[in-house]
């Protein structure tokens, strides 16, 4: 197991994070740049080895109900791998993290194109923009009642 010092000098190494003092000797690390408001990703790093790293946007990543990963027993690989998801996935847009493009034909032979853009879902005929939706399945029921059906 890394001991404290260990885990900070390697928590110091992603220059993109920026240190801050806490009391009882914990410290946490921002990322100021975040896309979200969640800014911390190391939260209440301890003398004792305890802490937290942000995983609620890691996909795939098992957080409890606040979205952190405990990390006092992760080697120097495991904590090198979960802070570098943690920022990639603070750093990204859902359309990049999931990016969504898909094609729908109807019966006539005319496409529309759905697309997860930003927060939303735009569906398109060709450069036009024919609506906005916040969710997939908003968008895709949309398409299925205008009769189109995903290729």
């Amino acid at each position: 197991m890394l001991t404290f010092e260990e885990k900070l000098s390697i928590i110091e190494e992603f220059k993109e994070l920026k240190k801050s003092p806490i009391s009882l000797g914990r410290v946490n690390f921002h990322f100021e740049e975040s896309l979200y408001d969640k800014k911390n990703v190391v939260y209440h790093l301890h003398p004792n080895r305890n802490g937290f790293v942000y995983g609620a946007e890691i996909e795939g990543c098992e957080t409890d109900d606040r979205g952190m990963v405990n990390i006092r027993d992760y080697n120097e690989n495991e904590l090198r791998t979960i802070i570098r998801e943690a920022i990639d996935s603070l750093s990204k847009t859902p359309a990049e993290k999931n990016p969504i493009m898909e094609e729908w034909l109807n019966r006539s032979g005319q496409s529309l194109v759905l697309m997860r853009e930003d927060d939303g879902y735009n569906v398109y005929a060709e450069e036009t923009l024919e609506g906005t939706f916040n969710s997939y399945s908003e968008a895709a029921n949309f398409l299925e009642q205008e009769g189109f059906n995903r290729i």
